[in-house]
């Protein structure tokens, strides 16, 4: 369907739990509260919020957390998820620090892609930003992901002062395993502080000026905003996703599911529908409430220092939301 603003909306990130075995500065650092199981969608709710947004043009759906692995049957979800009709794609998005276990039955189940979330090829700048994470598991996984055929790709969060220096490293995996890797400014959610992120302005000089050759890559990658660029002769590619540095809410294609049941048109604002009581309904009431809510997305986000101050700017943890 389309939101007030003729925006086509097809995509849907699905958040299964706020836990997760790691502890990330930015997105889930220690001592933040969890909310009691009893208040997290059980997978039947999903489903059924699932097969209303079908019907209401979503066709593809990213299963994200927390760490949607740390929560038991998630590969079940994925796979019921799968036979709805009407979607299309199902992907995930993970720290990758148990994601080896399951690269047979995702590979199995048919799952369009995986997002692996890497801020780092450094063992202890590793655990300093994770708190507890282990870096040789994540980079198996990676291995085992690519190798197993299923769409790999890597996100990364580079912070100045921190990992900044590692920006071709990463930009080399693309061309190493001919995957897709992704630069992600830093947006002001939560425990991040935007001013620590590097401009993806910046990213793409400096990268550049490493490889004259780069070009801009006009096939189509996924679901989401990513700018991507290659180098000729090589497979994989660069991707940019600028939220602050350029801003795409004019072509803005998603929404979001918390895993507490409500649904955030933008991730910018604190506000949403929570869909609990209208799950509580019949299919038409809950199909009635999620149109609206998907109709009445804003025009676009505030992620700027002097409209963030604004009453309904989103102060969870990225976590809670839905990373």
């Amino acid at each position: 369907m389309k939101d007030r603003y003729g925006r086509k909306i097809e995509y849907m990130r699905v958040s299964i739990t706020d836990r997760c075995d790691l502890r990330c500065r930015y997105c889930m650092p220690e001592g933040c509260e969890k909310v009691s199981m009893s208040q997290i969608l059980t997978y039947e709710e999903i489903l059924r919020i699932c097969r209303t947004a079908s019907e209401l043009g979503i066709s593809r759906i990213k299963i994200t957390g927390g760490e949607p692995f740390v929560r038991l049957g998630c590969t079940d979800l994925i796979r019921s998820i799968k036979a709805i009709e009407g979607i299309d794609e199902v992907t995930v998005t993970t720290n990758g620090q148990t994601l080896e276990r399951y690269i047979d039955e995702l590979k199995e189940i048919g799952i369009d892609g995986i997002n692996i979330s890497l801020d780092t090829l450094k063992p202890d700048r590793y655990t300093y930003i994770t708190g507890r994470g282990e870096l040789d598991r994540t980079l198996a996984s990676i291995e085992r992901s690519v190798s197993s055929g299923i769409k790999t790709k890597i996100n990364c969060l580079l912070q100045k002062g921190f990992n900044e220096d590692e920006l071709f490293d990463f930009a080399e995996l693309a061309f190493r395993y001919g995957i897709d890797v992704r630069f992600i400014e830093m947006m002001p959610v939560g425990a991040a502080d935007a001013g620590t992120g590097v401009s993806n302005t910046d990213v793409l000089r400096r990268l550049m000026e490493r490889w004259p050759d780069l070009k801009a890559d006009r096939s189509t990658h996924g679901n989401g905003p990513a700018v991507y660029y290659k180098r000729s002769g090589t497979e994989g590619s660069i991707g940019l996703i600028s939220a602050i540095h350029g801003k795409f809410c004019e072509h803005c294609n998603r929404v979001r599911l918390t895993s507490q049941g409500q649904l955030k048109p933008c991730l910018s604002f604190d506000n949403g529908t929570d869909l609990r009581a209208a799950l509580k309904g019949n299919d038409d009431e809950l199909r009635k409430v999620m149109r609206k809510a998907i109709y009445e997305k804003p025009e676009a986000h505030s992620f700027s220092d002097t409209e963030n101050n604004d009453d309904h700017a989103e102060h969870r943890l990225m976590s809670q939301i839905g990373g």
